[in-house]
């Protein structure tokens, strides 16, 4: 594996990212315009336990649009190159980091939405962004392989959503109850645990996606 091609591949994704810039714009659009919606819905009365299901769900999607590009837009011609080209392990990581990348900067603008337009009941900010991040990369790993392997079938949305829920949705339950603890400013040793399971599911989804891409990558 080397590192120097990993650095070059994710170049590549952002320079086509800021090149196109429809995709990238269509996500943002997206969350101003649920945030926005949320605002004239609920005004400043949005309740904490509300306030943190929603914005997990506003993240939850964004992410599905931004990762389900990592592979659909890969044609047969261009995944033969790259085949030719790195090593799966090297093009696997630059997927999963780029995808990180952008969900934080999704993330980041998400929250900054709701600060803005609703509110922002969060009184452990620490706890919440370490839940942010964490969650970022369990979502942007899973998705990442499900764009993958949604990739070989010809329903490729459909299917990419099927295969994500099962995957996701332990890891929302853990950020939802870390967001409510950030929010209602409970002490640390109360979320050590749910931390401790959520980097467990990073891990797992990460090696998983190492070891399982090599196969999908012959297809």
């Amino acid at each position: 594996m080397n590192s120097d091609r990993i650095i070059a591949l994710l170049k590549k994704e952002f320079l086509l990212e800021f090149r196109q810039k429809t995709s990238l714009a269509s996500i943002l659009l997206y969350v101003l315009s649920t945030v926005f919606i949320f605002f004239l819905s609920f005004k400043s009365n949005i309740k904490p336990d509300a306030w943190g299901i929603l914005l997990w769900i506003v993240l939850f999607f964004a992410a599905i649009n931004a990762a389900s590009k990592s592979f659909f837009t890969e044609g047969k011609a261009r995944s033969l190159y790259n085949y030719t080209l790195y090593h799966p392990t090297e093009f696997v990581i630059s997927k999963i980091l780029y995808n990180i990348l952008l969900l934080a900067l999704v993330a980041l603008c998400s929250v900054l939405c709701f600060a803005w337009l609703v509110s922002y009941p969060v009184q452990n900010s620490l706890l919440f962004f370490i839940t942010i991040i964490t969650g970022i990369i369990a979502l942007a790993s899973s998705l990442t392989l499900m764009s993958c392997i949604a990739s070989k079938t010809g329903n490729n949305y459909s299917i990419m959503s099927l295969l994500s829920m099962p995957v996701c949705i332990p890891v929302l339950l853990l950020c939802l109850r870390l967001t409510r603890n950030a929010i209602d400013g409970l002490d640390w040793s109360v979320s050590y645990k749910y931390i401790t399971g959520l980097c467990l599911i990073d891990v797992l989804i990460i090696g998983l996606s190492l070891f399982l891409f090599k196969y999908l990558w012959r297809e």
